[in-house]
């Protein structure tokens, strides 16, 4: 590995340890890093077969969660670009609504099977979806 690509990983690493120490007090929540989560009343909906909730994802996918939500930096260069659903499995959407980012895949020499992909304005959507199969299925996720 270069020197260069080393350098363009120290803020990843830096921002991966500073979201896994907020995760692990429990503070990233809907609103952003540093917020306590809301707590779902006691009739919420049970999260089904094809969601996730954001407490279960690797940390690796809660730290890229919290990045997209922050809106950045982006370690990869093809973060925040058009994830175009050609495989259809999610919701049909105009060209350009979603975009994907990596989930860094520990011991992995490249990027990867593991996305979040956003539906919508990813700092304020609703809309996120994790793939850890390289987009042979999705689960969406709830906060």
């Amino acid at each position: 590995m270069s020197w260069r690509r080393l350098l363009l990983l120290v803020p990843l690493v830096l921002a991966l340890a500073a979201v896994n120490a907020l995760v692990q007090r429990g503070g990233v929540g809907v609103g952003g890093v540093g917020e306590m989560p809301a707590k779902a009343p006691f009739d919420a909906p049970a999260i089904g077969a094809g969601e996730i909730a954001l407490s279960r994802l690797p940390t690796e996918a809660q730290a890229t969660y919290a990045l997209v939500r922050a809106g950045g930096p982006y370690p990869y260069a093809k973060d925040g670009s058009t994830f175009f659903n050609r495989e259809r499995l999610l919701p049909e959407r105009r060209r350009g609504h979603y975009t994907e980012y990596t989930v860094p895949t520990p011991g992995a020499r490249d990027r990867g099977a593991r996305r979040i992909v956003a539906g919508g304005e990813p700092r304020s959507s609703n809309e996120f979806w994790y793939t850890d199969d390289h987009y042979r299925s999705f689960k969406r996720i709830r906060e």
